[in-house]
């Protein structure tokens, strides 16, 4: 990952809920925040649901999402 990627935030377990990315120590998926905001919730909404997340969480989820959305796929080719 890039050290643009706020990854201090952001953290992904096989065993916790599924492997998705989540903020980190909880169940909350970084998919569940870009939804939410993609509905229209504000931040201090969102914030009012999950009284134990941070705008810094909101934030990193919302850069992490961009920073996917721009990975490329790479076809590695033996010589």
């Amino acid at each position: 990952m890039s050290s643009m990627v706020p990854t201090e935030r952001i953290s992904m377990d096989p065993q916790v809920m599924g492997g998705r990315a989540r903020i980190r120590g909880t169940r909350v998926t970084v998919g569940t925040i870009v939804g939410m905001f993609a509905n229209g919730h504000e931040t201090e909404e969102i914030l009012r649901l999950y009284p134990y997340l941070k705008k810094e969480d909101l934030a990193a989820a919302l850069s992490y999402a961009a920073w996917r959305a721009e990975e490329q796929d790479v076809e590695v080719t033996a010589g």
